[in-house]
């Protein structure tokens, strides 16, 4: 019966990719294109704690923990990079404030 049901499940999935896409097609062919909004670091981390609160909760099957896994130790993994890539700007930065000083 599990095996039905997420036959049943991935059939839908294609269906509702496209009802949501549907929607934003006809937003944008009806007004100017206007520049959406950005999506930041912040944003980014929020999403991650989402993620992982929901999984906590039992938000996702466990079929579909390794697929949210993934995605989740992608998003932290680029978190993690860009952090420590700011971090050496900063200090870079700062030494060479520190060098034009003296």
């Amino acid at each position: 019966m599990a095996k039905k049901q997420n036959a049943k499940t991935k059939k839908e999935q294609p269906e509702m990719a496209e009802q949501a896409v549907a929607p934003e097609a006809s937003a944008e062919a009806g007004q100017e294109q206007s520049v959406p909004e950005s999506v930041n670091l912040s944003d980014l981390g929020t999403l991650l704690q989402i993620v992982d609160l929901a999984t906590q909760r039992g938000a996702f099957r466990g079929a579909e923990l390794s697929q949210v896994g993934a995605v989740f130790d992608k998003l932290n993994a680029f978190l993690s990079y860009v952090q420590e890539q700011q971090a050496a700007q900063n200090e870079e930065a700062g030494e060479a404030k520190a060098a034009s000083e003296e």
